[in-house]
């Protein structure tokens, strides 16, 4: 992803090197980015209580959980922000609740 002036946007870049608005040639996502570092609280996914029933999997609104061939994975905390949408959507109680330790 580039600036209008046609700088590259990475994770090293300085405020100062980014346009008035943040405006950018193209659309972009968290993908390219790390983001996980914001969450005070981290969920942890607790394989033996899982049932693969794939409900928390949607809920995520940063596409933390991936599955693969029809089975969830482990989380994905680079991009996961902590919100907790997936704790409450488990049905199972196989995703835990804890505090971030950094």
């Amino acid at each position: 992803m580039k600036t209008k002036a046609g700088i590259e946007i990475n994770e090293q870049i300085g405020w100062k090197a980014i346009s008035p608005g943040g405006i950018v040639t193209e659309a972009g996502s968290a993908q390219h980015f790390k983001t996980g570092d914001w969450r005070t609280m981290r969920p942890v996914w607790l394989q033996e209580k899982c049932r693969q029933c794939l409900l928390c999997a949607p809920t995520c609104p940063d596409s933390s959980i991936p599955v693969v061939e029809r089975k969830r994975e482990k989380f994905d905390y680079d991009h996961c922000k902590g919100c907790g949408i997936c704790v409450k959507a488990c049905p199972f109680e196989a995703i835990e609740w804890t505090k971030e330790i950094k």
